[in-house]
């Protein structure tokens, strides 16, 4: 079974990725993985694709555990496919978070035991077996089809691999303490690589990556190329400073680096002298009442001397704590700030949805090539239905009856899977339909059925 030749086409902006045959198969793993409406195993995409007895399985193995195919050069190409169909000449949101797929196996390639925010509660952290995931997505404002939404779209990737997991099965290393493996990155460090990346692919455009306090550190801030901004959070007793004052004539010694310490959070919270300005906000991911003061200062151990514009807001409400942000654009506006800021919620959209809808925890590799890009297939997957429905589907879109839901009029990712399905399904079976009404009832019934299932 195919998909429609819309997306197949789609498909073929990839062909510098791969050989020949690798580009074949990998148009069948596509097809699989969307058809798919079981787990996302090698042999359940086999089977859902149509290819069973056709060819030898071990193919769709060794595309990920052994084919010549990079991932960093399939996320170049998606970025400029993603830019050149849904943001030409806009100025480019990103975000930056990492995700935990829960895995089992102990010997597993990467698994080890990470932070897992589903089962924590603020009182008490948990942790679960898994890979973790550090993803750099691109952000899609307000497309023509969801006036209101916001898409984050996945383009590149790293599975961060703690020192648990670097030592794992190690006889020598449970006798004495592990030495520290140079080759071990941090999550902000794998961030860091892939925002580097985005801004050697637009080297003329500006970026402005969206991030939370895990990565909103001195390894980010010091380190962002010239073209890429930032926006996160301050720690809510970090340290601002005043600029460093011109350095007198006659002084000796070095110049200062930074001018006086500013008031902490709580005090400039409460500093009367400094009122606080209302804003009112209505949109994806941030429907509040807040009251907000601004002031440009350094926030030194993160960014040394580098000039930042540093937002503190209140919620009116009272359902969330004062937070501190910062952003490296001095010339943007409060609600530019907070509101790129609240896009970024988009992200963890698209990591429910990867996972629920397009089977991201499921792969089941063991070597370690196959497992770095196996599960990235579902994120790139996420990235280019948006982009076929933006250019094709949207035009296809129906949503079913439902007397207890009549005002639906956006479409959802998981409106989005069905709708590629069913066009799908029904240019196939089209042709093959008698002149029948009650068996092209029964059919259309049975594909609707099929393109909501999984």
């Amino acid at each position: 079974m195919e998909l429609t030749p819309s997306f197949l086409l789609l498909l073929q902006q990839f062909t510098p990725v791969f050989t020949n045959p690798s580009f074949h198969t990998f148009t069948l793993i596509a097809s699989g993985w969307i058809l798919s409406n079981r787990h996302r195993y090698i042999t359940e995409l086999i089977f859902s694709s149509g290819q069973v007895g056709i060819g030898h399985w071990s193919r769709f193995h060794r595309f990920f555990s052994h084919a010549a195919w990079d991932l960093d050069h399939f996320s170049m190409s998606l970025a400029k496919l993603v830019v050149s169909i849904l943001a030409p000449g806009a100025t480019f949101y990103w975000a930056v978070d990492d995700t935990l797929c829960r895995k089992r196996g102990l010997a597993l390639y990467g698994a080890g035991m990470h932070y897992d925010p589903l089962i924590s509660s603020r009182a008490k952290a948990l942790v679960s077996w898994g890979h973790d995931w550090v993803v750099l997505c691109l952000i899609v404002v307000h497309p023509f089809w969801a006036p209101t939404k916001v898409f984050a779209l996945p383009i590149a990737m790293r599975l961060y691999v703690n020192r648990q997991g670097l030592t794992k099965g190690k006889k020598n290393q449970k006798k004495k303490k592990a030495k520290p493996d140079p080759n071990h990155r941090t999550r902000p460090e794998l961030a860091m690589e892939l925002i580097h990346l985005a801004a050697d692919w637009f080297p003329d455009d500006e970026i402005v990556i969206t991030g939370d306090s895990a990565y909103g550190g001195q390894s980010i801030l010091g380190q962002l190329p010239p073209t890429v901004h930032l926006i996160s959070h301050v720690h809510p007793k970090g340290a601002l400073y005043e600029p460093a004052p011109p350095k007198e004539e006659k002084s000796k010694g070095a110049p200062r680096k930074k001018g006086q310490r500013l008031p902490g959070m709580k005090e400039w919270a409460e500093d009367a002298n400094q009122p606080w300005t209302p804003h009112d906000f209505d949109q994806f991911g941030l429907h509040a009442s807040l009251a907000v003061k601004t002031i440009q200062a350094l926030y030194y151990k993160a960014g040394k001397d580098r000039l930042l514009t540093i937002v503190l807001v209140r919620d009116l409400q009272g359902k969330r704590p004062d937070q501190m942000f910062y952003c490296t654009k001095l010339d943007w506006t409060v609600p530019q700030i907070l509101s790129a800021y609240s896009y970024r919620w988009a992200i963890e959209c698209t990591f429910e949805n990867t996972k629920q809808l397009l089977g991201l925890e499921d792969p089941a590799n063991r070597l370690p090539k196959a497992i770095e890009r196996t599960a990235p297939m579902a994120l790139f997957l996420y990235s280019l239905v948006v982009v076929w429905f933006h250019q094709t589907g949207h035009r296809f879109l129906r949503f079913p009856v439902r007397p207890w839901y009549p005002k639906k009029q956006e479409a959802s990712f998981a409106d989005l899977l069905t709708t590629l399905r069913r066009v799908s399904y029904e240019e196939k079976t089209e042709g093959a339909l008698s002149n029948r009404y009650d068996l092209k009832a029964w059919i259309a019934q049975l594909t609707e059925f099929l393109s909501r299932a999984g």
